[in-house]
Formats: structure tokens, C-alpha cells, sequence
């Protein structure tokens, strides 16, 4: 796999240098250009931009992140913009190797640089990736939930640096940029008070995820208790017969009225468990990515927490 992206990325640079300067000035012409390589900081910079400049999205609408590779015309991208926004994660460690041949000039934020990380947990009744517990010693180094953005306090905190990296780079619209960013945050305010209300006004704190769990970030902001199948960054895999015996029991326990499943899944795990315990199936988004119908449609970050808004609401009351 290494050796694949360094031929696209010989391959991309040649591209661009056959390109010349008409592509560059171009792109100037057309005001700042940021690049994002996943939904939520895309819509983030998007904000944030305004009519000032153009954003891309480097991650296809529908696709899955965690197997995401980029195009040449992605590399050429990067090499060409203004601001280069990417998560940090295992799930974008090849940004490591074409930063390094688009050269020092590309400016940039690390999402994960922008918060306090947390670990991944395993808790009870998840799926391990490692297996056997004899070999859980060679996995000793802490592994990091990379979907930092899915509480809205980190949001706020990622847009703070987006904000300062764009007038870092377009200093003529700073005072644009420092007003789209003081309305943002304060939309984003009145999102973690919607949450906060919604928790202290449920009957219960614990969620249930027949899926994997990136919503770390969230859970811990609102002091919720949960059980899924899988980690967030876990590989997509079938869980074990044990892990969805143990999630169907749970439901069942508590009287858990909502399953969650994740935005792209297959969904089959959480309808085996609501089959099972005629709990309500609803989507949860961790704003990963969106459909190619959301997309075309302009479908926001803020849209989406909402719409969590209500699930959270249905699942503890």
C-alpha cells in the first residue's frame, strides 16, 4: 500500500508541474482554497469561508473514511491550496507521506491537535479487535478515538483554530472570518444546551449502539453510559454471536427503548437486535460522512446534531 500511494504521488506532482502556473493562479483568482478530508471539518471551514473562497471535500459522499486512499487529482489538491484540514488519525496516516512530498509550503490543521484526546474504550460486552487475551500485551500503546468533532464543545474549539488558520492565510478577510466564527460558535452553544437539556431531562443515561461507537467524544460530554458492538475506529467486521446475545440481553435488562446505528453501516446488527426486543432502530450521525443525496442537498453539520437531538430525546425518555 505504501508503495501504491508513492507511485499516485510521483504521479500526482508530475501532473501538476505538467500543469504549470495556469492551474495555481487559477485557484487564486477564485479567492482561499481549503481542503478537508472528512465531512465535519469540511462543514466547519465551509462556515467559516463563506463566499471568500472554495472548500473540497476529499472523502467521496457514501464512502467509508477508514478506507479512504487519495486520487492524484486529491494530491494535486492539497499541494495547491490555501489550508489542508485533516483528522490526525490511523485513518489518515497517509497524509503523513504526501505532506512530506507536496513539500513544507501547505498550511494546515490537525483535528486531533485542537482538543484533549481520549482513548478507546472497550467496555463491557464489545468486540475486541486483537483476539486472545494472550496477546493483548503487544497492543499495550494507547489508541486515540479519532471523531474528536462529534461534541459540539470540541467543534467549537476545532473552529477556533480553522478561524485563525484562515486569516493566517487570508489576512484581508479576517474580520469576516472572526464574525462567521463568533455566529457559528454561538449556534453551536445553543446545540450543547439543547444536549445538556435533553440528558438531564431523561428518565435514564445509558445508549445502546447495535454498531460501532465514535460518539467517545459525545458520551463523555454529557456524562452518558453506553454499550456497543465495536470501538469507533474498528474495522468493519461481523460481530460475535456472544457480543450481539450480550447487547439483545442489555436492551432487554433496562428497557432500552432505541437502538442506534451509525450513518453508512449495514444496519444489520442493530435490526437482529431490535428483531429480538422490539426496540425502535434510529439513526445516530457521527458526521463522519454523508450521502451523496445530502451532499447534493447541502446538508449541514448543524442539521444533523439536531436530528440527534431528537433520537438522544426518544432514546432516554
Amino acid at each position: 500500500m505504501r508503495r501504491s500511494l508513492s507511485f499516485i504521488i510521483v504521479c500526482a506532482l508530475l501532473g501538476a508541474l505538467l500543469a504549470g502556473c495556469g492551474t495555481q493562479a487559477g485557484q487564486e483568482s477564485e479567492g482561499i482554497s481549503v481542503v478537508a478530508t472528512v465531512f465535519a471539518p469540511y462543514d466547519f471551514a465551509r462556515q467559516l469561508v463563506g463566499d471568500r473562497g472554495e472548500v473540497t471535500l476529499l472523502l467521496p459522499p457514501g464512502s467509508e473514511s477508514h478506507s479512504y486512499e487519495p486520487t492524484p487529482k486529491d494530491i494535486i489538491g492539497i499541494q495547491n491550496c490555501d489550508l489542508f484540514i485533516y483528522v490526525g488519525g490511523e485513518s489518515d496516516a497517509w497524509v503523513a507521506d504526501v505532506l512530506e512530498s507536496v513539500g513544507e509550503g501547505v498550511r494546515t490543521v490537525t483535528l486531533m491537535d485542537c482538543v484533549e484526546l481520549l482513548e478507546e474504550e472497550h467496555v463491557e460486552g464489545m468486540e475486541t479487535e486483537h483476539g486472545d487475551e494472550d496477546d493483548e500485551a503487544e497492543y499495550d500503546e494507547a489508541e486515540y478515538d479519532e471523531h474528536v468533532w462529534t461534541s459540539p464543545r470540541n467543534a467549537k474549539l476545532i473552529c477556533e483554530k480553522i478561524a485563525a488558520a484562515l486569516c493566517e492565510a487570508d489576512p484581508e478577510g479576517e474580520a469576516e472570518y472572526a464574525a462567521a466564527l463568533e455566529s457559528y460558535s454561538q449556534e453551536l452553544d445553543e446545540l450543547d444546551a439543547a444536549f445538556k437539556e435533553v440528558v438531564s431531562g431523561g428518565v435514564r443515561d445509558t445508549i445502546v449502539f447495535g454498531d460501532r461507537f465514535p460518539l467517545l467524544y459525545f458520551a463523555k460530554a454529557y456524562g452518558l453510559e453506553y454499550y456497543a458492538a465495536f470501538p469507533g475506529c474498528a474495522d468493519e467486521t461481523e460481530p460475535s454471536a456472544a457480543t450481539v446475545t450480550f447487547l439483545i440481553d442489555k436492551v432487554r435488562e433496562e428497557g432500552i427503548p432505541v437502538v442506534f446505528h451509525i450513518e453508512l453501516s449495514n444496519e444489520d446488527m442493530a435490526d437482529t437486535i431490535c428483531a429480538e426486543t422490539g426496540a425502535k432502530k434510529l439513526l445516530f450521525s457521527a458526521c463522519h460522512n454523508v450521502t451523496r443525496a445530502q451532499f447534493e442537498a447541502g446538508v449541514t453539520y448543524l442539521e444533523l446534531m439536531w436530528d440527534n437531538v431528537d433520537a438522544l430525546r426518544e432514546a432516554l425518555g
